[in-house]
């Protein structure tokens, strides 16, 4: 920029010692402003806004060092042109005034305005693309019809929609061909064959998924980075011949009506089916929230994760009481007992896991009021009573209930009590004692 104002100034002006201007002269790109208007008038008056204040100290540094630096100022032309200008002032000699040159920027000021014109247009293509992925997200999310896409380059599924992951079982990271019946495989791959030539192919009847049930499959090809993608469509083609089976709805409508969580997962953890209960312990309002997530996302406990449950049914094939928590999405935490298991006895390709809530156990509701009252009672005697001896009583009424507790959770095994309690035989005797229990031997201890 430097070079360029120096060899082809646009505006080249000469300053008296006081910065008032003696002679102006015009290049040709502006030739038809008139100078004379400036003749006498001092520089600073002749640009705008705050760039009267970068003239004078243009003037200022030109006379004590020389050569100012290059500045930028929006110069006004006598007939009200305004034109971004870069100068730079050089002193004449001692006594003499100063020489301004300048380049004028309108070009790149247009230039600028150009790029940040571009860039707007290009913001706002990019927030219309974005809406348009998002409706077709929201689309290809509530759509009834199993939809699956597909990478052509390997036949491995990129994404399934919460229809495709709840009647198929698929997941991304599948291979699509092992999901067809073998007696349909060769007329599968000419389907998929004719779509890459031509774009599309007419439906055909395929056999799909764990179930060989009948579908009727649509497939489409798609340009999509970083190569082809194929989207299959699958629609239910009725009762396949032979089977007998009846329609699934009315099963789904009872898995929904569980009041256990139920969730049904392929063998990464990912959520292929979820009924209502579990979508309550998780705190989601639907089914597509969760269905393609990882179970892990809400179901963990420190020693008792996701992973371990599924390390545990890969070895044993199922899992009882396995106890961990359920973190919803609103802050809550529940703890439950997972009873799972997968769906054959060779390599599962899914899991099957009931969530039992086990934070609803608690004594029951005549146990706890007899607990309240008796500490009702005691708190009555503050001011009556030293505080020792009520903290002897609180301890006792406690102790008490703890004991009655125990002794219903082993159905009456003494034995058992202790062992709950961290007692000895003959220490939780002498408590019976204490507070009263009949203490004759129960026929389960005399079984022991």
């Amino acid at each position: 920029m430097t070079s360029a104002v120096a060899s082809h100034p646009d505006i080249q002006l000469t300053l008296d010692r006081d910065g008032v201007i003696r002679q102006a002269t015009f290049s040709s790109a502006i030739s038809s402003e008139a100078s004379t208007p400036w003749i006498g008038r001092p520089w600073a008056d002749t640009v705008g806004g705050i760039g009267a204040d970068t003239v004078r100290r243009m003037v200022a540094d030109a006379l004590s060092s020389g050569v100012s630096a290059f500045s930028q100022v929006t110069q006004r032309f006598p007939s009200g042109l305004e034109l971004p200008i870069e100068y730079t002032a050089v002193r004449l000699g001692e006594a003499s005034g100063l020489m301004v040159i300048g380049k004028s920027l309108q070009a790149v000021a247009e230039l600028q305005s150009r790029l940040i014109a571009t860039q707007h247009a290009r913001e706002q293509d990019y927030w219309k693309l974005r809406e348009i992925e998002t409706r077709s997200r929201l689309l290809f999310d509530a759509s009834s019809e199993a939809v699956i896409l597909v990478r052509a380059s390997n036949l491995r599924v990129i994404e399934a929609n919460p229809a495709a992951l709840r009647e198929l079982g698929v997941a991304p990271g599948w291979e699509i061909l092992h999901e067809i019946a073998p007696k349909d495989y060769d007329a599968f791959q000419a389907l998929l064959l004719r779509v890459r030539q031509h774009g599309r192919a007419p439906a055909m009847l395929v056999h799909f998924g764990a179930r060989q049930e009948a579908w009727l499959v649509r497939v489409s090809l798609m340009a999509a980075e970083p190569g082809h993608v194929f989207l299959v469509q699958l629609a239910p083609a009725g009762i396949a011949p032979g089977t007998g089976r009846a329609d699934p709805a009315p099963l789904d409508d009872l898995i929904d009506h569980l009041p256990e969580g139920f969730v049904v997962v392929d063998p990464e953890g990912v959520i292929l089916r979820a009924n209502r209960a579990f979508l309550d312990l998780a705190q989601v309002a639907a089914e597509g929230a969760v269905l393609g997530q990882p179970l892990e996302h809400w179901v963990n406990r420190p020693g008792a994760t996701t992973a371990v449950l599924l390390a545990t049914l890969q070895r044993h094939g199922v899992a009882r009481l396995f106890a961990t928590t359920v973190h919803g999405e609103l802050g809550g935490s529940v703890d439950i007992e997972i009873t799972a298991a997968g769906d054959s006895d060779r390599t599962s390709r899914c899991f099957a896991l009931l969530l039992h809530d086990v934070s609803r156990r608690h004594a029951p509701p005549e146990d706890d009021d007899r607990v309240h009252s008796a500490l009702k009672q005691i708190a009555d005697q503050i001011g009556k009573t030293p505080l020792l001896e009520l903290v002897r009583r609180t301890a006792a009424a406690v102790e008490r209930h703890c004991i009655e507790a125990a002794l219903r959770l082993a159905e009456g095994n003494r034995t058992a009590a202790a062992e709950l309690l961290g007692l000895s035989r003959q220490s939780l005797y002498a408590k019976l004692n204490r507070y009263g229990f009949d203490i004759g031997q129960s026929a389960a201890d005399r079984a022991d």
